[in-house]
């Protein structure tokens, strides 16, 4: 019997109907019943890592520990589970090619044909048992990214065929999310799209053990009869995905439908304990029932699609079920702001957010947001350009550097507050290049951010990015105010500004969104909610008075 058991998730039907949250939430209840647990994900595109797509494309790129780029599902994971990802979490496609490629080249197929079977597919099927077999799970969720029928998937669900075969019974299941879409002309819900799709899975030889569906109504038990009839699937295994107010839900919700119990009949394991959702469910009550709530502008260049700042957005829930807030996030298009239109653009906002980006276009907005935060008082946090952005508003504006900028930007400024990092002036290549993964950071006694992360000396966070503060411009601007509360004592690197004279102003060059999670939210937002909170209070007391 394999030591691991494994759990692949596919999808069907249409896309975006959350594998990944349906797999976090399995991951989490089965984690609750004492169950060692991870997630990986395989992505059937072509690039090596998301790390050079438009945030456009395929939303936030996430970051873990060890430097990979990586899919945002394996924030989904991080958030949910409290355990750190890696390399090994995220597969795509580009990343299976080259290394069967690289193998070929050093001659280690000895002569032979190199065919998607059976040299990709072991390849995959390696890949898949990686965390498995290093001993430290009990159970591994494999989702597996796009639709079935996808041509991309296709190796995916071969070598899925050929695992399930290999592994022998009880030792690997496969979880079908598909869609129950409703007619409202007809007035009921359509099983026929979940049965083609069905069928599409079981025309690759892969037969579903559970089906999961999502639908906007209840599934009636007649529904659940004719789809495990016709899916070929036991009547206890056809679980209802309704909508749900947050994502958070979901694990309850599944709780109660019973995946978790179905999961580890089929898989033969034992049942004993039940849950342990506490923690979970406290959560979820201060989450949904706020005493106060504020609204928070989040300054950015993609704001449009909602999934570009995933990570951020995720981290004001957590934050805010915390200081029991409820935070209104107000997306603010960093293009279309100017001195002109500043003050309507922003006014009423009880915290400034600068998020991350590269690239030059909407840097100027950015910049007049840090200007707008910085001389009313409004609590500010810049992330990464973010906090880049901070220092140049403050060279330019504080030190009288009128052309100082980025030289990302303007790479002739006369004044490069921010620059290329010396290790980065010879590369060429955009992908996996980046200062990538956690670097420790050293905090100033006595500083906003030390007091902020409870009195720590020491911190590790994660980033992503290639252009740093420039030190020749360090004593200048810690004269005028804006101090350097956070190094890299490897590098000098300056990781961390904040302002003396304001309420709460502080500028990261790493990303803490990526580390807050459901049982640890982030420091910084937690802060930062708090210093919103009390900024609004302030000011409704002042406008009383």
């Amino acid at each position: 019997m394999a030591k691991t058991k494994y759990i692949f998730v596919t999808g069907g039907v249409t896309s975006s109907l959350g594998k990944g949250i349906i797999a976090a939430s399995l991951a989490k209840l089965l984690q609750s019943r004492g169950y060692k647990t991870t997630i990986q994900k395989l992505d059937p595109y072509i690039n090596v890592d998301p790390g050079t797509l438009n945030p456009y494309e395929h939303g936030e790129c996430y970051v873990t520990d060890d430097g990979a780029e990586t899919d945002l599902d394996l924030g989904h994971y991080e958030r949910f589970l409290n355990v750190r990802t890696s390399q090994a979490n995220n597969v795509t496609t580009g990343r299976i090619y080259q290394s069967v490629i690289d193998k070929e080249r050093r001659g280690e197929f000895l002569g032979k044909t190199v065919q998607v079977v059976p040299h990709i597919t072991n390849e995959i099927k390696e890949r898949v048992q990686v965390l498995g077999n290093s001993g430290e799970y009990d159970i591994v969720i494999t989702e597996i990214g796009g639709t079935v029928g996808d041509i991309e998937s296709l190796p995916y669900i071969e070598a899925v065929r050929q695992l399930l075969w290999e592994l022998g019974d009880n030792n690997a299941i496969v979880i079908h999310l598909t869609l129950v879409p409703y007619l409202s002309a007809a007035g009921e819900l359509k099983t026929k799209p979940t049965q083609h799709s069905v069928k599409t899975l079981m025309e690759s030889g892969i037969k579903a053990d559970i089906l999961v569906c999502r639908t906007e109504h209840k599934i009636s038990d007649d529904i659940k009869d004719k789809l495990a009839l016709f899916c070929n699937v036991k009547r206890e295994a056809v679980i209802q995905s309704i909508d749900a107010s947050t994502i958070y839900d979901v694990p309850i919700l599944m709780q109660e439908e019973g995946l978790d119990t179905v999961t580890l009949q089929k898989l033969a394991l034992p049942n004993h304990n039940e849950p342990d959702l506490e923690n979970w469910k406290e959560f979820l009550e201060r989450h949904k029932n706020p005493k106060n709530e504020v609204t928070i502008g989040l300054v950015g260049k993609y704001v449009e699609l909602q999934d570009s700042y995933k990570s951020i957005l995720e981290a004001f829930i957590h934050a805010g079920a915390k200081n029991e807030v409820k935070v209104n996030v107000r997306s603010i298009h960093s293009e279309y702001i100017t001195s002109n239109n500043l003050e309507s653009k922003l006014k009423g906002l009880d915290g400034i957010l600068v998020a991350p980006g590269f690239g030059e276009r909407g840097i100027e907005g950015k910049i007049e947001a840090v200007h707008y935060a910085r001389t009313n008082g409004i609590p500010f946090l810049g992330i990464c350009l973010g906090m880049q952005m901070a220092v140049i508003e403050y060279a330019r504006n504080v030190l009288g550097l009128k052309m100082a900028s980025s030289t990302e930007m303007n790479p002739d400024t006369p004044d490069p507050v921010i620059s290329l990092m010396e290790e980065q002036k010879s590369i060429t290549d955009k992908g996996g290049t980046m200062r990538l993964g956690a670097w420790d950071c050293e905090l100033k006694d006595g500083s906003l951010v030390q007091k902020v992360y409870d009195g720590a000396t020491q911190i590790s966070e994660r980033h992503r990015h290639r252009y740093e503060f420039n030190n020749k411009y360090k004593g200048d601007l810690e004269a005028a105010g804006l101090m350097a509360t956070g190094t890299n004592s490897k590098t000098n690197l300056v990781e961390i500004v904040e302002l003396k004279n304001h309420p709460w102003f502080i500028g990261v060059q790493y990303h803490p969104e990526y580390k807050s999670t459901v049982a640890s939210p982030h420091p910084l937002f937690v802060g930062f909610v708090k210093a919103a909170l009390a900024h609004k209070k302030s000011q409704t007391n002042a406008s009383m008075a």
